[in-house]
């Protein structure tokens, strides 16, 4: 696994061995990428269930201000903090080593604003419908910030989502699993 594009472009990133992370692929990555390069630049980017900080990574090589990784794996955690290290992003990161519904509670009224949320957490668990929902009345998500989850190919989390006052802006399907994108709805 590597870098794809920025100031990072190439390095390798480790990831670790278990059955408990699916590092995103190449390709994939590439394709996330595409559909967000303009949304990237010049903002906060989390990255929920962060597991090797690969997509974080990404985000920073391609101009994000700053990211925050969040991961409760030890393994993980230590790898995250390699990957940083080895791309040189140690200003511009913090890497929580918990649980994805307290440091969503800490993150709050700490500055963060974030462009992009993204979240991979393991499939078919509803651990994404719970952060969702924890996070619609933190002051670090406004209408403007894209939520992405990345979900199994057969897990229909929209209509849930939008129940929770959440508007899809669209939805990428690859082989194995999708993107889901959505945005804070505008309260009138």
């Amino acid at each position: 696994m590597r870098v794809i594009a920025g100031s990072a472009r190439r390095l390798l990133l480790k990831t670790i061995d278990s059955i408990d992370t699916r590092p995103t692929t190449d390709r994939i990555k590439e394709t996330l990428f595409n559909m967000l390069q303009f949304e990237v630049p010049g903002i906060d980017f989390l990255d929920l269930f962060a597991g090797s900080g690969a997509i974080g990574i990404e985000a920073l090589s391609r101009g994000s201000r700053r990211a925050v990784f969040v991961e409760n794996n030890p393994k993980a955690v230590k790898c995250i903090q390699e990957n940083v290290d080895h791309c040189h992003f140690n200003e511009q990161s913090l890497i929580l080593s918990t649980d994805y519904m307290s440091a969503i509670n800490r993150i709050n009224g700490k500055g963060y604003h974030f462009g992009v949320i993204f979240m991979d957490p393991p499939y078919n668990k509803g651990f994404e419908r719970k952060a969702m929902q924890l996070m619609h009345d933190m002051d670090y998500v406004d209408e403007n910030t894209l939520f992405v989850i990345e979900a199994d190919l057969n897990d229909d989390l929209t209509d849930e989502i939008e129940a929770m006052g959440y508007d899809l802006q669209r939805e990428k399907t690859y082989k194995t699993n999708k993107h889901v994108f959505f945005k804070k709805r505008i309260m009138a």
